[in-house]
């Protein structure tokens, strides 16, 4: 079989990029497989050629090697074609696992071998006052996870020594194990996918790379978070395997109920009660907000339920910077535990509004109820 040049045997240039052989090998992989060409023996060895200059561009060190030597550098130990994998239908889930890798992120890099896993993302509760959200601050917290053994530098391996190629797999990380008509590639059962075995292993964490701390990190919150809020820091979560990357921890924030205030974006919210002889006759009265108390003018006749809006007293986002309103809404209420002769005075109050039409002067939505509520029985008799 003549030994084409890989770049051409894939249609790419000699600067391409991964990707861009990835794409091409998928595209003649498909074509020449021979489930789809029907025994056919010329395009069998196109198949072979095809996947052999793909096994030697996608890993780094034999690119190198290519660039450098060309051929020369696979000829011993490699079988030409038939080393990079067999022959037939044995690697067509080849195709499909590179296909899959890229849109969920677990492919295969390095002609095969399974990278070390990126280590565990972690989550943190934390609950916080509405005042510490508002305001922000720095909070300690203690982490227990899996972090990388400071004997061996997490590579598993005892210090002086290091992992290994793996006998079983040849370092690949996968074998191949044939069921009927096909061939499956799996993960190696010995050095579960990632091509290394450790001999020597690690005293201190007995060759896993890790080991169980309690890391203790000082944490700024902004001003401004709310719950549902997550903190990302990157790197703080559980170490990777055999080194590689440590995932992130998240803190995901929850903020407590407050006595006074509710809280609804940036604005906050809350009910002020005001005495019945206070909202018919107006003047002020004292509002709570976050840094304290302020007088509020509440003018004469006011009905419970009306709403002062004061500006800049809410929140301050903590994406924008901007702060909402505090809005407080009056509630009028009803005197108790009334005396004798304050009764008395109510009632006398009470008579001196007069009632029908009289009335409606001082208590006009009373009067419109029921003068709503006997037109409509009034229909009903129709």
């Amino acid at each position: 079989m003549a030994k084409r040049d890989l770049y051409e045997v894939l249609g790419v240039a000699k600067d391409a990029s991964e990707r861009d052989i990835k794409k091409a090998y998928k595209k003649l992989a498909m074509k020449y497989h021979p489930d789809r060409t029907a025994g056919d023996k010329d395009l069998e060895v196109k198949f072979k050629e095809v996947k052999y200059a793909y096994e030697i561009l996608t890993d780094e060190q034999k690119r190198a090697a290519y660039d450098q030597y060309g051929h020369a550098a696979f000829e011993q130990g490699q079988g030409g074609f038939g080393g990079g994998g067999g022959a037939g239908g044995a690697d067509f889930a080849d195709i499909f696992g590179d296909v899959f890798g890229d849109i969920f992120g677990g492919g295969r890099r390095g002609g095969g071998r399974a990278q070390a896993q990126r280590g565990a993302d972690l989550r943190y509760n934390l609950e916080l006052s509405l005042e510490e959200a508002v305001r922000g601050k720095e909070v300690e917290l203690k982490i227990p996870k899996l972090s990388s053994c400071d004997d061996c530098n997490g590579s598993g391996a005892r210090p002086g020594s290091k992992a290994e190629n793996c006998a079983h797999c040849q370092g690949s990380g996968h074998i191949q194990v044939r069921q009927g008509p096909f061939v499956m590639q799996q993960p190696c059962p010995v050095c579960r996918g990632r091509g290394k075995v450790i001999k020597d292993p690690c005293r201190s964490c007995h060759g896993e790379g890790r080991l169980e701390k309690t890391k203790t990190l000082s944490v700024k919150i902004p001003a401004g978070v709310d719950s549902g809020d997550r903190i990302r820091l990157s790197g703080e979560g559980e170490a990777g395997e055999m080194g590689a990357p440590a995932g992130d921890l998240y803190v995901q924030v929850h903020v407590r109920e407050h006595k006074i205030f509710q809280r609804d974006g940036n604005n906050l919210y809350c009910e002020v009660p005001i005495s019945f002889t206070r909202a018919a006759l107006g003047g002020d009265i004292e509002v709570p907000t976050l840094d304290g108390k302020l007088k509020l003018k509440v003018p004469a006749e006011t009905q419970t339920g009306k709403l002062f809006r004061l500006r800049g007293k809410g929140v301050q986002s903590v994406r924008s910077g901007a702060a909402g309103d505090l809005i407080c809404k009056v509630v009028i209420e009803t005197p108790v535990n009334l005396s004798e002769r304050q009764q008395q005075l109510l009632q006398e109050l009470d008579n001196s509004m007069g009632s029908g039409a009289e009335a409606a002067r001082y208590r006009p939505k009373e009067q419109g109820f029921f003068d709503g509520v006997r037109k409509f029985f009034d229909d009903l008799r129709g």
